[in-house]
């Protein structure tokens, strides 16, 4: 049990003087506890809510993945930056979280691949981080109580004053935080683009904090894509002629995005293929009449366990999201297809009537098992049934 209070902050004598002259940091979480580190990143002060991830690898994919926007992340695998920075693995343009929080992190990584150290990378992109806290008790405080709003600071050393900034922090519920990560204007994605069909189709992926593996994955399976910002209407959307659409993963509460969801109800009028991911997931549950909830901690990792129901096969998979579906919520014509076999929570659901399906987890698996990569090609060729049959549509 970690307790509430400034733990000693003692460190294995292998890692002594590695921290000797380093930047004292601490890390305050809203029910009273600090611990006290070491930065490892960019000097100052971050608030968001604290949740952990379970990732082995992929620490790279998980700081510029747009859904963790206003979150602190704490990695539970204890050495972090191993194979430095490269320049294939970014899900963004940038980083999003809040902050960082590691066990330890590698200042010489060992990867031919490696432009760049990760203590480098934070401090470039102004990313607050500490290290030499004990990952483990973190995740064990939000297992126990939940996620809780937490403060990263090298500036304010005082733990009174940082464990009420904590409380002061904005809650994730409620915040419609996509508006903060989605695209500025339309743009076409080319790289990785497949031309092997004599008339390629052509999808249209709402941006609602889009990792670049989703349109990736897309190109490659020959299709065409074009993202757009959050708030495009569905007028606009269908003016761009898309043979389906895709609604993508995002930041935070889907129930403030009432204007997202009366888009896709506007959609799903139109009969097109729809493919939700995580949010977009939500945002169709809502969208159907379903309603949405905030899981305990959250599922966040590359390593959960999820069933599909129609085969039987269980998949690993790569999750992101703090808010999930109600599964009793949905009406009679909406099919669950996948559960997570961790919390029976909801992970996929398919309309019988029109041709609309979504998972909540990341089928694209930046980074990840490719365990649900299937689901592109599913995706395709339910576009591609109606290409040819589109009055059976």
């Amino acid at each position: 049990m970690v307790p509430d209070a400034i733990l000693p902050g003692s460190n294995p004598p292998l890692l002594g003087r590695r921290f000797a002259m380093k930047i004292t940091a601490l890390l305050a979480l809203e029910d009273g506890t600090v611990l006290r580190g070491q930065a490892c990143g960019a000097e100052g002060e971050a608030a968001g809510e604290a949740v952990f991830n379970t990732s082995m690898t992929g620490y790279q994919e998980v700081l510029t993945d747009p859904s963790y926007k206003g979150q602190l992340v704490a990695m539970t695998y204890p050495q972090i930056g191993n194979y430095g920075i490269t320049a294939l693995d970014n899900e963004s343009s940038r980083p999003h979280l809040s902050g960082f929080i590691v066990r330890e992190l590698c200042r010489r990584p060992s990867n031919w691949q490696s432009i760049e150290p990760l203590d480098f990378f934070l401090k470039k992109h102004g990313v607050v981080a500490i290290e030499g806290v004990d990952t483990r008790a973190v995740t064990l405080r939000l297992r126990e109580k939940g996620a809780l709003r937490a403060v990263i600071s090298t500036t304010d050393l005082d733990a009174k004053s940082l464990v009420a900034k904590a409380r002061r922090a904005p809650s994730m519920a409620g915040s419609d935080l996509a508006e903060h990560v989605t695209c500025a204007a339309p743009y076409r994605w080319t790289e990785g683009f497949v031309d092997s069909d004599a008339r390629p189709l052509n999808v249209v992926v709402y941006d609602f904090g889009v990792k670049f593996g989703i349109p990736r994955c897309l190109a490659q399976s020959g299709l065409r894509v074009t993202i757009v910002p959050a708030r495009t209407s569905a007028q606009e959307a269908l003016a761009l002629k898309p043979d389906g659409i895709l609604l993508s993963n995002g930041p935070g509460d889907p129930q403030p995005l009432a204007y997202a969801v009366d888009t896709v109800k506007r959609l799903l009028e139109k009969r097109l293929p729809l493919f939700g991911i995580c949010l977009g997931h939500q945002l169709l549950g809502l969208a159907l009449g379903g309603r949405t909830f905030k899981l305990k901690f959250g599922h966040h990792g590359a390593n959960h366990p999820v069933i599909d129901l129609s085969t039987r096969k269980v998949e690993i998979t790569t999750q992101n999201h703090g808010f999930c579906v109600d599964l009793d919520s949905l009406p009679r014509e909406v099919r669950t297809t996948h559960v997570n076999l961790n919390d029976k929570t909801s992970e996929g659901m398919a309309h019988d009537q029109l041709p609309a399906f979504s998972v909540q987890y990341h089928p694209e698996a930046a980074a990840g098992p490719h365990d649900s990569r299937y689901l592109f090609a599913r995706f395709k060729d339910l576009m591609a049934k109606r290409q040819e049959s589109p009055s059976k549509c």
